[in-house]
């Protein structure tokens, strides 16, 4: 009888051990490597190095703001074109609005809008000598568009004789601390330094925010569907119809330079960037391989959404600021392109990630 009695112990823990090793088996997901290619991709090959870009030509905005003098218009024009070449990976990081950029509080540090001109003037006017740290008091008198303000001017027309010492000083301050401000936003991300890549390069482990590969992309997915919101019903939007229904052209965020529609169209790019896994000439895993694995229809859907977004944008006629009143159905009809691709992130791309 303590034979048999053993034979059926031996037997029982044998299936049980069977049984949990299936178990163990079912919970590894089959395409785990698939997504850790896309999440080492995504935030070392096209978020850090995009940060890596914004720093690099923050320092050079920098620097060409060193050699700005009252007078000099070819001068003024180089500091013009180094904003603009700042402001594109800002605008292409739009997508990716979580980390070091939200948590130290780094986007309204350089992008709050509209400036505070009062503020502005009442440093201008004061006898303090104005430095980077002063200017940390207050975000609407510092980043990307007070810079913009003192270089363009409010009707975009500034000369290079119209610029006091005064002005240069503060420019000198602000474009430091847009540069200081890049710099913390990259090394926050970078692994030598801050390291917050880490948390998608170990998704799923105890070494991470992220308690899961899902959870990783989910975030990602969910930065797509923020910046499509804030630019059909935000950027667009406050500029278009914002004055009960006709133009209020004073919420256009980046007037003063005219660049709004390519903030627009990089904000796209901020998406299709992630989407596809591409930044700067380099193409790997996205989060299109992933979509792929489940609906190809869905994939080809979003990147024509995006494309057709980008190019609706581009289409507007002129200055975004003259079309809001001249052109209104090509802003409309870029609005609702964008606002397409909204629709399909939020009704079919977030589910179909959450579902994995």
């Amino acid at each position: 009888m303590k034979n048999i009695f053993l034979l059926g112990l031996i037997t029982l823990i044998s299936l049980t051990s069977c049984s949990d090793n299936d178990d163990n088996t079912e919970m590894v997901d089959p395409n785990a490597t698939l997504y850790t290619e896309v999440l080492t991709n995504l935030s070392l090959s096209v978020i850090t190095e995009t940060y890596n870009t914004l720093y690099t030509n923050a320092n050079a905005l920098n620097n060409t703001v060193a050699t700005l003098t009252i007078g000099d218009d070819t001068a003024l024009q180089a500091v013009k074109d180094a904003w603009v070449a700042t402001r594109t990976p800002w605008e292409k990081s739009e997508g990716f609005l979580y980390g070091p950029v939200d948590t130290e509080g780094i986007d309204p540090a350089i992008d709050s809008w509209p400036v505070d001109v009062t503020a502005i003037n009442n440093i201008l006017a004061s006898s303090n000598t104005i430095t980077s740290t002063l200017l940390e008091s207050n975000n609407e008198a510092r980043g990307f568009h007070t810079i913009e303000y003192f270089i363009w001017g409010l009707d975009g027309d500034k000369l290079a004789s119209e610029l006091t010492d005064r002005e240069i000083e503060y420019l000198i301050a602000a474009t430091e601390n847009l540069e200081a401000q890049t710099q913390e936003l990259y090394f926050g991300w970078l692994a030598s330094q801050g390291n917050f890549v880490a948390n998608f390069l170990t998704a799923g482990t105890s070494g991470s925010i992220y308690t899961s590969q899902k959870g990783a992309l989910q975030e990602i997915v969910e930065g797509l569907v923020i910046i499509a919101d804030e630019v059909a019903n935000g950027k667009i939007e406050e500029p278009l119809n914002g004055n009960n229904g006709d133009a209020k052209p004073e919420a256009e965020e980046s007037r003063f330079s005219n660049n709004s529609k390519l903030d627009f169209a990089d904000n796209m790019r901020s998406i299709q960037n992630i989407y596809l896994g591409d930044y700067n000439g380099t193409s790997n895993k996205g989060v299109t391989d992933v979509v792929m694995t489940v609906d190809e229809t869905l994939d080809t859907t979003i990147k024509t959404a995006i494309s057709d977004a980008i190019s609706a944008i581009e289409s507007i006629p002129g200055t975004f600021t003259d079309a809001i009143v001249n052109n209104r159905t090509a802003v409309e009809n870029a609005q609702t392109k964008v606002a397409d691709l909204l629709t399909i992130l939020e009704t079919d791309l977030e589910p179909l990630i959450s579902n994995l």
